[in-house]
């Protein structure tokens, strides 16, 4: 059985080593899994509740495209894609805006925090707080959603978001599924073995911080920044404490379990702090020079992301286009088109409910009448031989075929293959007649499957 994965980055700035860490470079790995069907995504309409500055969000879309690709990420084995080129993720986000409960959405941690710190302040508790930062948690179902993820890989301040996606998901499946689930309900994945990488400072390495080493800033600059990673006072010789060295746990997160416990065993033997970045630098430029070159290559050619990212699109769209179309139906949001042939369609099955009863007569003949759905005569057969014949003819009526109705004075009588089958009943008025031509001419057509 194959489980859809989905990751969403957003790009309000330039990927560092602990994206690539904690996000990145794990997210690469599952999507190689088998087994595993992946969709990663840019989240830019994400991105315009955090930043306001357009040019800071378009080189940040150029960046993260080309650190997910030149991390290792194959388009062709995933679908990639940026949020903002897929129009049915906020159609689908109104959707569930109109199912999700305010209460739920009163409880998100993000909108929370923002009241309590405006409260804190003395400040009216919605203060500078957008609908953007309100419905988060809705568009983040919606992305979820639309696509049926089974997994969701988040950092532990993202699960409530997941939770939210399922309830507002249950809740769109209980108003308009009518005994069908539209959507899958999503699992929170936390990956517990993911490193949260400290900064140079040794807080989490976060753009907030300032305290980030760039993932793919030139082996210089890489250089500079790691020599200012702080450390204690030990001088060269003596012990160092691994366990507390914010710079060993930047090292152990790239290394491999025997340079990891080497490089340990030397700190424990003095190594000095200056020669301990110099290794640092020497495993990560190692393990990125390669990678370095190819996202460099990929910025210098925005065509060609271009390119990756809509054909991406267009594979997801492929998803989101149809099923979008069974969401609009189900909710009431239909062509006037199918609105008739529905109508056209419960007629037939009001006509479907007329039905045919066959006996045999006193003279041993076989007979068949065709009564309304209201147990009014519509036909009464002529007589045959046997029961096969009579079975024979009414078959072929109630298949649609073709049937002659002739009007006789206040009566009719009906023709089949030129020779007249039955007869109706006589009426004391033309309306009456023709009202009964029309309920049988409705009982005799063909029904659709």
């Amino acid at each position: 059985m194959t489980t859809r994965i989905l990751t969403g980055i957003t790009t309000t700035g330039t990927p560092h080593l602990g994206n690539y860490a904690g996000a990145i470079r794990p997210a690469i790995l599952a999507s190689q899994q088998p087994g595993v069907d992946s969709f990663y995504f840019l989240a830019d309409y994400h991105a315009l509740i955090k930043c306001d500055d357009p040019q800071r969000i378009q080189r940040s879309r150029l960046e993260i495209a080309a650190t997910w690709l030149a991390g290792g990420l194959d388009p062709a084995k995933v679908t990639f894609y940026r949020q903002s080129d897929i129009p049915e993720i906020p159609e689908l986000t109104w959707l569930l805006t109109c199912v999700a409960a305010k209460g739920l959405l009163n409880r998100a941690h993000a909108y929370k925090a923002s009241v309590d710190k405006n409260v804190e302040a003395g400040e009216d508790p919605d203060a500078g707080v957008t609908m953007g930062l309100f419905s988060y948690p809705v568009l983040m179902a919606a992305d979820i959603l639309m696509f049926n993820a089974n997994k969701v890989p988040v950092g532990r301040d993202q699960i409530q978001h997941v939770e939210m996606a399922r309830d507002i998901g249950q809740r769109f499946n209980h108003l308009f599924g009518q005994g069908k689930d539209f959507f899958a309900l999503p699992e929170a994945v936390i990956e517990e073995s993911v490193a949260t990488l400290p900064g140079l400072d040794g807080r989490k390495m976060s753009k907030s911080y300032d305290n980030t080493i760039p993932l793919f800033t030139s082996a210089k600059d890489m250089k500079d920044a790691i020599s200012r990673i702080v450390t204690d006072s030990k001088a060269p010789g003596e012990a160092k404490d691994p366990d507390n060295s914010h710079l060993f746990t930047l090292f152990q997160a790239f290394s491999t379990p025997a340079q990891c416990a080497e490089f340990r065993e030397e700190l424990l033997q003095g190594l000095g702090w200056g020669d301990a970045k110099q290794r640092l630098f020497q495993l990560l430029d190692g393990q990125l020079a390669e990678k370095r070159e190819h996202y460099h290559q990929l910025i210098s050619r925005p065509s060609d992301l271009e390119d990756i990212l809509l054909t991406g699109a267009a594979k997801a769209r492929k998803i989101a286009t149809p099923f979008l179309e069974q969401l609009r139906e189900a909710v009431g949001l239909r062509s006037f088109r199918t609105t008739v042939q529905a109508s056209t369609e419960v007629k037939k099955k009001a006509a479907k409910s007329a039905r045919f009863v066959s006996f045999r007569d006193e003279d041993g003949s076989f007979r068949f009448r065709l009564l309304a759905a209201d147990g009014e005569q519509l036909l009464l057969s002529r007589s045959f031989a046997d029961g096969k014949s009579a079975g024979a003819v009414s078959k072929q009526l109630q298949q649609g075929g073709e049937a002659d109705v002739r009007v006789e004075g206040l009566g009719f009588s009906l023709w089949l293959n030129g020779e007249q089958v039955a007869d109706g009943p006589q009426f004391e008025a033309a309306e009456a007649r023709d009202a009964a031509i029309t309920s049988l001419r409705e009982a005799l057509a063909p029904q659709a499957d």
